[in-house]
């Protein structure tokens, strides 16, 4: 597993990392032994990042990770959390109160003093963009409550902003082959402003697994059925904002390039930590077995493997089935 260096930190963290957001039981239930174990998997084939959010089952991700690598001193493991959805995303309720209270709040959940890395999770532009936002995150990191800050964002236009702050470490965007405009500017500025770049949904969902047919359907209580349309939260959050037919369909194409013995998303999960910029990726996994493949996916980077075919395929199908209907604030 490749380890690559966490912006200006004395941090390194694998390439593919693992999105917890399954572990909060948001796509499903999924049970703190299942959850346990998807996690063992990860950090036994490498994986030193674990990405996390407070409201991921209202705290139940980042409770299960706490005492997960409670067990394993010497874990070596970074983990990226966020805050800023606890209360309605209005600029007004970010203030340094209420980011002193979160953050508390996640080093509880954690059983650490210091977090490793805070990231906003999604916040309205207005507070990315606003000095008194980095004012109060500075004065956690001055007073040891988080060590690192980062900015989760929807936008290349939001990621801009945040990459132009000089204490901002990460900046975790939606990449993956439905969504290519963070490769034309965002990715570009992060690698010259040395701010590390987190790949998040990078499997669409799961309609970059390849399994899907038109006729698959999921349970009330998952993403993929309760914000298809975005009722709940960002549309691009689900399947990237592309239809779930377009996306079936552009998958199988995708998949028809492939060469003997790469799966669907080990070819995307390497292809998109092979874009220049990026850090890690952060598929999420809901058994051990998704895990090891996750992972896995990271040997592509190294053996050779010519995904020449599979990557002016990405190019041409965004721009036949996806690009008229991503929405170009994405």
């Amino acid at each position: 597993m490749q380890q690559r260096r966490l912006a200006s930190t004395s941090r390194s963290v694998s390439a593919i990392g693992l999105g917890t957001w399954q572990l909060g039981a948001d796509w499903g239930d999924v049970d703190e032994a299942q959850a346990f174990a998807v996690l063992e998997a990860s950090a036994d084939a490498g994986v030193t990042l674990f990405d996390t959010a407070d409201v991921y089952g209202d705290g139940r991700s980042e409770s299960i990770i706490g005492r997960f690598l409670a067990e394993r001193p010497g874990h070596g493991v970074t983990v990226a959390t966020k805050m800023g959805r606890r209360l309605p995303q209005e600029p007004e309720n970010y203030t340094p109160e209420n980011f002193r209270l979160w953050t508390d709040r996640s080093r509880r959940n954690l059983g650490v003093d210091t977090l490793d890395l805070v990231q906003l999770h999604c916040p309205p532009s207005a507070v990315i963009e606003a000095d008194a936002t980095y004012d109060a995150l500075d004065d956690l990191v001055a007073t040891g409550a988080i060590a690192a800050y980062g900015v989760s964002v929807e936008t290349t236009a939001q990621a801009l902003a945040a990459i132009a702050r000089p204490n901002v470490t990460n900046v975790q965007i939606i990449v993956n082959p439905f969504r290519l405009k963070p490769l034309d500017e965002a990715l570009p500025a992060a690698a010259a402003a040395e701010v590390a770049i987190f790949a998040r949904v990078p499997l669409a969902s799961g309609l970059l697994s390849g399994r899907y047919t038109a006729q698959t359907t999921f349970a009330a209580d998952d993403h993929r059925t309760y914000n298809r349309h975005g009722e709940a939260f960002d549309r691009g959050e689900t399947f990237s904002g592309v239809d779930f037919e377009t996306g079936v369909a552009a998958a199988r194409r995708l998949a028809d390039t492939l060469p003997d013995g790469v799966s669907l998303p080990a070819a995307t999960l390497a292809w998109i930590a092979s874009r220049p910029g990026v850090t890690s990726v952060i598929p999420g996994a809901r058994t051990p077995d998704q895990a090891r493949a996750n992972a896995a996916a990271a040997a592509l980077l190294d053996d050779g493997t010519d995904l020449t075919a599979f990557a002016d395929t990405v190019v041409a199908v965004y721009d036949e089935l996806l690009r008229a209907d991503i929405h170009p604030h994405w």
